[in-house]
């Protein structure tokens, strides 16, 4: 007797016993329906609401970066002092202010030596760095980087000690120029850094972030410049910061338009608070110094320290607001809906 329960009845064939409710049609096999709602049903309406995806349980979706503010926000704006001041100190010299140079070339070995301490101090080992130089890797701006203050550091130090020592007059002026050259590269290669991340708004700035950094960087070596030189010699000084201000905020305001809601760190919390106060403090020492501060070297001195600080809350404004942003997930998830979407279209 053959057992009926082990036959199935889904048959492939024209049997008129067939039952209609079990019958299995050819090349069904992995077909996918087309959702409800989807173009190409017409009539039909969704039936649930579309998924609104923000974050398990409202957690971050990157991890925040492990950079300490004091280290790297300070890192961020020495370096940008160090390399405007040796382009600063490059012009000085050419033009014939010794005052002006000597200054710029001080105020730079200075502010690399600060700059590379922070860095250092943040990795944690000093070797960290000696193991950077053992490649050279145009597609990493730490290793590119490593390589610009290893080549820059030792010239800006020649310079400084040239400068105040009044010794070896001709490798003193060649150190000179060559931190100049390199000067802007130190500048601006931090922009390039942090846009390397995958922080919402350090990440969606990398257009305008050089160009912000280089200002905010010139900016803060014609403040020092209008601190360390008298008046007749500070001509470069002021022209340096009037036009670092204008870059910097002109950069600034553009950003922020184009990152639209991801700009929001940008303009509250802390960090809104910070730059706000930066570009309120770069503005006033720009027109200080372009108005009475061609007259009066008191009015020189409260410009060129509100240069400064001007460009220090910058720095630290736009460090606040890249951790600040790492820690909303809309500022993450938002950018890249949107990009979805704008492939789609």
């Amino acid at each position: 007797m053959t057992d009926q329960s082990s036959q199935t009845d889904v048959r492939m064939d024209s049997d008129p016993a067939l039952r209609p409710d079990r019958e299995a049609t050819p090349g069904s096999a992995g077909r996918r329906d087309r959702p409800a709602g989807a173009p190409g049903r017409r009539g039909e309406r969704r039936m649930v609401p579309k998924a609104d995806f923000r974050s398990y349980y409202g957690l971050p979706v990157i991890k925040e970066p492990t950079w300490q503010a004091p280290d790297i926000a300070g890192y961020l704006f020495l370096g940008g002092l160090a390399g405007a001041s040796s382009t600063l100190a490059a012009a000085a010299e050419l033009t014939g202010r010794p005052r002006l140079a000597r200054a710029g070339k001080v105020a730079a070995l200075a502010a690399v030596s600060g700059s590379l301490y922070a860095l250092i101090h943040d990795l944690g080992r000093p070797e960290r760095f000696h193991h950077m130089l053992r490649v050279f890797k145009v597609t990493s701006p730490m290793n590119v980087g490593t390589w610009i203050l290893t080549g820059y550091g030792p010239q800006a130090g020649l310079a400084a000690a040239t400068a105040v020592t009044g010794l070896f007059p001709r490798a003193g002026r060649a150190a000179t120029l060559g931190a100049g050259l390199l000067g802007p590269a130190l500048a601006t290669y931090t922009a390039v850094l942090v846009s390397d991340t995958a922080v919402p708004a350090w990440h969606g700035g990398y257009r305008e972030m050089p160009f912000l950094f280089a200002g905010s960087a010139a900016a803060s070596a014609g403040g020092l410049g209008l601190l360390a030189a008298p008046l007749a010699e500070a001509g470069p000084a002021r022209r340096a910061a009037l036009l670092g201000v204008t870059v910097e905020v002109a950069a600034a305001k553009r950003m922020e338009r184009r990152l639209g809601p991801v700009a929001e760190p940008l303009r509250r919390g802390r960090s809104g608070r910070l730059l706000r106060l930066g570009q309120a403090l770069s503005l006033g020492g720009a027109v200080l110094g372009q108005t009475a501060g061609r007259r009066s070297r008191a009015a020189a001195v409260a410009a060129g320290a509100a240069l400064l600080a001007g460009s220090l809350c910058t720095r630290f404004g736009v460090f606040e607001a890249g951790l600040a942003s790492s820690r909303d997930p809309a500022h993450t998830v938002g950018p890249q809906r949107a990009r979805l979407e704008a492939e789609g279209r």
